[in-house]
């Protein structure tokens, strides 16, 4: 690592911190630009005026000079080396490499947007494949200031490849917050991930600490960057397991400049009725279960009844007849279609209307567009529509078929067996929607009973993290969202944790309609520390056999004890040993023993949170219940009573695998206070 000289001319580290103060007053300079635009005689309304100061608002937002966040966390210095399919930029030019587009008032580049197709080879450049680059630099901070640099000569094959001890510094730099960004850290292999086209699907399959997370955020603002008109139409939307998860990674994309990202949960996107009651976990699997959707098309289109009646429509002094074998012609053609029951219950008055149409030409009569609407609106006509495709609402028809024991029998036979209907159909039935004590899961058949219904919007990207734990009909929750779009799909099959947890990511992509979506593999860890990622890994036999453990590329191995317990003093204990480092301090039990855990801590006298509440300075220990554990980190981890984790869930490998969430949250040191024997798996050595 290089170190400042004594002459500040020949300082290469002074020259970098004036280019740093440079670029941040350029970029001040760019935000003051923008604000102080007057657009009072550029309007032609008042909307177009409250459309593009909003457009203005969102522009001075996303030129926020983070103070204690790098403006620029790398350079690339291009050789020369002419020709046109060298990389935008070469021929000896420098560049910075940054979390967001700066020029100067000249309009030429301070910093360039490291989404930009210049800034590529920062991430994939190597020894054996150069990128036309002859020198890479990376650049250490505390806080917002530039302290260090690290110089790889990429074009010198006398200068042996090594691992960046600044890249390292970073990856195990404490944290108190939210989740970081790592942009300044991103691989070869998730640089791949990141910059992969917006028409095709992602699946990626990473282990605890590789970065897949991150990863898929990093997805999402590179989306926007190279395709920002288009999904400013379409929209883009981050799905996530629970609100603590959302709000931990809530601050990544508006460091990067992206603000127009919704993020929600699955909950949050079939939140058709309101959630009062819970599944056994018996009747949750059967709801879940992608057969569903079938039991659903046929109960729904058992509504359209075939017409018996001719339609007479009276104009005037005119009777025009449609007898009841045209509208069962009728009918059955829009079944035929196989378009959604609304848009068909829609089409069905226009064209009984089209029928009389031809009717009145045949008579030497020229209707027009207008009669024909007229007639669509006959009371005869609607009166035919409603006999034969009333109208029907998707949580009607999930509280029939949850309740009338004959109904769901007709329209399960030979996809449901009798079993299946007995544990789904509530034993005592609702006399309404609004009285119903609807579930997660019947949320997720109205959902699609809507669908079914009335197309739901696609938007034109989709990221899905912790997919693992989804049901079938979720995943189709989920497809539906995107089904003119693309999904980028993040999770561990290690790490399911639900009864009806994913098998394979083929299933996976089948239900969320991508089947042809492409699956990559993270097996590099760059979070988990090397001691930690090994033992937790004991548990891979047993819950995922077959995946790649994580191979830990941490220098540091980090620290790790197993502490026998006597009882909540000791745990207390060991939070207090933890909380002297900087960072945070996660501890992690069983739900059951959260309340005797919060008593112990407020009795020392030791603050803590919840999960979801961002720690401070102050307030650094988080205390998260195991259900709640997935996806969050902490610099330092208290995992109390493996066993009580596992006992907590309603099967051993669904325990086991919870407490291999609950193992691989630590980023720096682990201790594992246990009373209880250990799960015998963590005495194997066999990961």
């Amino acid at each position: 690592m290089s170190t400042p000289a004594h002459d500040p001319l020949d300082d290469p580290l002074a020259r970098e911190r004036a280019h740093l103060a440079a670029s941040r007053a350029a970029l001040r300079a760019m935000r003051e630009d923008v604000e102080a635009l007057d657009i009072r005689d550029v309007t032609a309304n008042w909307v177009n005026a409250e459309v593009l100061t909003r457009q203005i608002d969102e522009r001075i937002k996303a030129l926020a000079d983070l103070s204690d966040t790098p403006l620029f966390f790398g350079r690339l210095d291009y050789l020369h080396a002419p020709g046109a399919e060298q990389a935008e930029g070469a021929g000896g030019e420098r560049f910075y490499i940054g979390r967001r587009h700066v020029h100067d008032a000249d309009g030429d580049p301070m910093v360039i947007d490291w989404r930009a197709p210049v800034s590529q080879p920062f991430y994939r450049a190597s020894k054996k494949n150069p990128m036309d680059v002859g020198l890479r630099r990376r650049f250490g901070y505390t806080g917002g200031d530039l302290t260090a640099y690290e110089d790889e000569h990429l074009s010198d094959p006398a200068e042996a490849a090594a691992t960046s001890k600044l890249l390292q510094q970073e990856i195990e730099r404490p944290r108190v917050g939210p989740m970081r960004d790592i942009v300044a850290t991103i691989q070869p292999e998730q640089d791949e991930i990141v910059r992969s086209g917006l028409s095709g699907t992602v699946c990626v399959q990473g282990g605890p600490g590789t970065g897949k997370t991150a990863v898929g955020l990093h997805r999402v603002a590179y989306l926007l960057y190279a395709h920002r008109e288009r999904l400013a139409r379409t929209g883009t939307l981050v799905i996530g397991p629970n609100r603590s998860f959302l709000h931990y990674i809530e601050q990544v994309l508006p460091a990067l400049g992206e603000l127009t990202v919704r993020q929600a949960t699955v909950d949050d996107l079939v939140a058709h009725v309101e959630v009062r009651g819970t599944d056994e976990a018996a009747a949750a699997i059967v709801k879940g279960d992608a057969r569903m959707a079938e039991v659903l098309r046929r109960a729904l289109y058992a509504h359209v009844t075939p017409p018996t009646e001719p339609v007479v429509v009276v104009r005037g002094s005119r009777r025009w007849r449609i007898p009841a074998y045209e509208l069962e012609e009728i009918t059955a053609e829009l079944l035929a279609r196989d378009i959604r029951y609304g848009a068909a219950r829609e089409a069905l008055p226009q064209r009984i209307a089209h029928a009389v149409l031809v009717r009145m030409e045949q008579a030497g009569e020229a209707p027009d567009d207008r009669v024909q609407d007229a007639v669509a609106r006959n009371s005869a006509v609607k009166a035919a529509v409603k006999a034969i495709w009333p109208a029907v609402d998707p949580a009607k028809l999930v509280l029939r078929l949850l309740s009338d024991a004959e109904f769901l029998a007709e329209h399960a036979a030979g996809i449901l067996d009798e079993d299946e209907q007995k544990t789904i159909l509530w034993t005592r039935p609702a006399r309404s929607v609004k009285s119903a004590k609807w579930s997660a899961a019947d949320a997720v058949l109205i959902d699609e009973a809507a669908d079914l219904i009335q197309r739901t919007h696609s938007l034109g990207h989709v990221v899905l993290d912790e997919a693992q734990d989804l049901s079938p009909m979720q995943y189709r929750a989920v497809g539906r969202r995107c089904t003119t779009g693309s999904a980028t799909v993040l999770g561990d099959l290690a790490q399911g944790t639900t009864p009806w947890a994913t098998r394979s990511w083929a299933e996976a992509l089948a239900h969320l309609g991508k089947p042809e979506g492409a699956v990559e593999e993270l097996t590099a860890g760059f979070r988990v520390p090397t001691d930690v990622i090994a033992y937790a890994s004991r548990l891979l036999p047993h819950i995922a056999p077959g995946l790649t453990p994580v191979a830990s590329v941490r220098e540091n191995p980090g620290f790790f004890e197993v502490r026998t317990a006597t009882g909540a003093a000791d745990v207390v204990d060991a939070c207090a040993l933890l909380l002297r480092n900087e960072g945070s301090t996660g501890l992690i039990a069983a739900d059951a023993r959260i309340p005797e855990l919060a008593e112990a801590l407020t009795a020392a006298g030791i603050s803590y949170l919840a999960p979801g509440e961002e720690t401070t300075r102050e307030t650094r220990l988080t205390l998260v219940p195991a259900s709640l554990a997935k996806g969050l980190e902490y610099d330092y981890v208290v995992l109390d009573e493996p066993r009580a984790v596992v006992d907590g869930e309603p099967d051993e490998r669904t325990g086991l695998r919870r407490l291999y969430v609950a193992l691989t949250r630590a980023v720096s040191g682990l201790i594992v206070t246990h009373a209880a024997p250990l799960p015998p798996q963590l005495a194997e050595r066999n990961a």
